[in-house]
């Protein structure tokens, strides 16, 4: 498969069938290797089934969902769950995890904090950061894991400005660095897709209603005439 991810009409629906929720209905897209892909629309809209779907943690109650094989991801969540130790250790336990010894795993998740300069804090509490820190953590990682995709759910919605701007600095230098990490990203911040996106995804009530270059979808024209449910939502007027 010449391709990262595969949907087939691809829907999901929670709850009992009298009373199923529909969170995904009918989506076929493809992802392919270094696309910078961000989905937007409104709260309740798919986005984050979306992404648990495209990672592995739910399957389409109906239609198909296909990854490349033997992929490398990695998931970022909009509040990172950090364990109860070290910032060290929290990066040090997912290496073990994939088969490296201790001492390595202790060694590489020192160099991945220095990528997100963060080696003064390997032996702060997780827990005891803040905001910004947290997610730069999740994304040292992430990195230290040599994904080749990386999946970010709202990763700086609730972070200050200064942070916003170190998290978006960072994943910008993950998709840049050599072999393209493919990024799939959820954002309600419309200036962080402008800069970070090079293909736009808008969905409502679980329908992908247009799928774009990054350009066409903020160029006007295009998205006007064909896709007017995403040109009110970029414009600030969907009801």
């Amino acid at each position: 498969m010449n391709a990262v991810f595969k949907l087939t009409s691809a829907s999901m629906h929670f709850g009992r069938p009298s009373h199923a929720v529909r969170a995904l209905s009918d989506v076929t897209l493809t992802i392919h290797p270094g696309e910078r892909v961000a989905l937007v629309g409104a709260n309740g809209c798919g986005k984050s089934t979306l992404l648990r779907l495209l990672h592995g943690l739910a399957t389409p109650t109906t239609g198909q969902a296909q990854s490349a094989p033997a992929l490398r991801q990695a998931m970022l969540f909009q509040k990172p769950h950090l364990m109860r130790s070290s910032v060290q250790v929290n990066i040090a336990l997912g290496l073990w995890l994939r088969g490296r010894s201790w001492t390595e795993a202790k060694v590489q998740a020192l160099a991945a904090l220095a990528r997100v300069g963060l080696s003064d804090l390997a032996q702060r509490s997780a827990r005891k950061l803040s905001g910004g820190q947290m997610q730069r953590v999740a994304l040292a990682r992430a990195w230290a894991l040599n994904p080749q995709v990386l999946l970010l759910d709202e990763p700086t919605a609730s972070l200050d400005p200064h942070a916003k701007r170190e998290v978006e600095a960072l994943i910008t230098e993950f998709a840049a660095q050599p072999g393209g990490t493919t990024l799939v990203f959820a954002s309600h911040n419309l200036g962080q897709v402008k800069r970070l996106a090079n293909r736009v995804i808008y969905l409502e009530h679980g329908c992908v209603l247009a799928d774009l270059p990054a350009e066409d979808f903020f160029g006007g024209s295009l998205l006007q005439t064909q896709y007017p449910a995403a040109h009110l939502f970029v414009k600030g007027e969907l009801v």
